[in-house]
C-alpha cells in the first residue's frame, strides 16, 4: 500500500550526518560502524528503502536552529547562519531532484501527477524501477526566516508547511521544553504571512501557551506532522486531547511519531536501549496513538504517519520490530488486526495526508 510520511529530516541527515542517502540503509550502517554518537550505525532511512516500502511521498524538512545555545550540526549562533544552513538543505533537495531521484511537489497539479504515477507502479516490480519519490518541503522551527516578510521568498523556493518553533524558545514562539507564547509582534506577523501565502501551520513542537495563542491568530490549515497523545504518554512534548480536538475540528491531520520516548510513558533513553531492552517498544504501541486519535475524532480521517525516523536517533530509539522505513508497511496489518477496514487503513497510510495536501497546495 502507498504510504505518506509527514516528517523526515532527510537533508539534515544527509548534510549534518554526512550520509549518502542514495545508498541503502545497510550500506550506510556499515560506513558508520566506527563512528561514535547517537544513532550512528543504526539509521533506518534511505531512498532505496523508501522506494521498497512504497513511502512514495514525504514531508521533508529544513532544520537549523538559532535560539542562542549553539550545538554542533543543529544550533547556530546567528539567524544568518541558520538561514544559510537551511538554504543549503534546500539545495540538497534540488540536487536530488535535478538528478531524477525525487520530485519537489509545490502544487496540486504536481501532486496528482505524482500520485497517478505511483498508483500504476506495480508493487511487485523492482523498487529501483519506481518513479521518483515525492517531497513536500517543510521547515521545522522558523529560525532561518530572518523576518516575517521574508516568508514570501521561502514560499517561492518551495516551502509549503512551517512549524514556528522546535526545542526551546526562538524569536517567534515557545517550543518544546519552555512555557512561552508567541513573541511580541514577530510571532503574530509570521502567522499572518503564513495565512496570506496559504502555508500550513505545523503545530508540532509548540508548547501549550504558544499553541493556544497560535490557533487563535491563524485561521489556515493546521496539522501536527509528528505528534503523539498526552493521554497515553503524559509529557509536555505530546498534545492533550483538547489540543488534538482543535486540529481535528479544523480538518487537520495528526501524524504518529515513532520516537519511542513519545510512544511509551517513562521511557528513559539514557538508561535503556530498545534493541536490548527486555520489554521492547513495538509498532503496536505506535498504533495505540493512531487509534486514540481515531477514537477522539469518531472516524479515521485525521490520523496518519509522521514517523520522525532518524530524527536525531536510530534503531535504538525506534520500535524493535522496525529495521528500516520499509517496515512502515507493517502498520497496515496491525490496524487490520484491531478491526480497521481497508478504506480506513488506506486513509491512515496515505489518504488523509493527500486530502490535507490538496487543500494546502491548491
Amino acid at each position: 500500500m502507498l504510504i505518506v510520511d509527514a516528517h523526515l529530516d532527510i537533508a539534515w541527515n544527509a548534510l549534518q550526518f554526512e550520509r549518502d542517502l542514495l545508498q541503502s540503509v545497510h550500506t550506510i550502517r556499515q560506513t558508520e560502524t566506527t563512528l561514535a554518537g547517537k544513532g550512528r550505525g543504526l539509521n533506518t532511512v534511505a531512498l532505496p528503502e523508501m522506494r521498497q516500502g512504497r513511502v512514495f511521498l514525504s514531508i521533508a524538512t529544513l532544520l537549523a536552529r538559532a535560539s542562542g545555545h549553539p550545538a554542533p550540526g543543529i544550533e547556530y549562533r546567528s539567524v544568518e547562519q541558520a538561514h544559510a544552513v537551511a538554504k543549503g538543505q534546500l539545495a540538497y533537495y534540488r540536487a536530488l531532484e535535478a538528478a531524477g531521484h525525487i520530485r519537489i511537489i509545490e502544487n496540486v497539479r504536481q501532486l496528482e501527477a505524482h500520485v497517478a504515477d505511483w498508483q500504476v507502479f506495480d508493487a511487485d516490480a523492482m523498487p529501483a524501477m519506481a518513479p521518483p519519490l515525492g517531497f513536500v518541503i517543510s521547515m521545522e522551527g522558523a529560525d532561518p526566516i530572518t523576518r516575517p516578510e521574508e516568508l514570501e521568498h521561502w514560499h517561492a523556493l518551495g516551502l509549503r508547511l512551517l512549524g514556528p518553533a522546535h526545542y526551546g524558545p526562538n524569536r517567534y514562539a515557545g517550543g518544546t521544553g519552555v512555557e512561552l507564547g508567541l513573541t511580541d509582534d514577530l510571532g503574530a506577523r509570521l502567522l499572518r504571512e503564513m495565512q496570506r501565502l496559504n502555508i500550513a501551520l505545523d503545530c508540532t513542537h509548540l508548547c501549550d501557551q504558544s499553541f493556544w495563542e497560535a490557533v487563535k491568530v491563524f485561521d489556515g490549515a493546521l496539522l501536527a506532522s509528528h505528534q503523539n497523545c498526552r493521554a497515553l504518554v503524559p509529557m509536555q512534548r505530546q498534545f492533550s486531547d483538547e489540543q488534538l480536538r482543535v486540529i481535528i475540528e479544523r480538518d487537520g491531520v495528526i501524524g504518529a511519531s515513532f520516537d519511542i520516548i513519545m510512544v511509551r510513558p517513562g521511557w528513559q533513553p539514557a538508561s535503556m536501549h530498545n534493541l536490548t531492552a527486555p520489554n521492547p517498544v513495538l509498532l503496536a504501541e505506535v498504533v495505540e496513538h493512531i487509534d486514540h486519535v481515531c477514537q477522539l475524532a469518531g472516524d479515521a480521517q485525521h490520523a496518519a504517519i509522521g514517523s520522525d525516523l532518524d530524527g536525531g536517533f536510530g534503531r535504538e530509539q525506534s520500535p524493535r520490530d522496525l529495521d528500516t522505513i520499509a517496515d512502515l508497511q507493517k502498520i497496515a496489518g496491525l490496524l487490520a488486526g484491531r478491526g480497521y477496514a481497508g478504506e480506513d487503513i488506506a486513509a491512515i497510510l496515505h489518504g488523509n495526508w493527500l486530502r490535507f495536501l490538496r487543500r494546502v497546495l491548491a
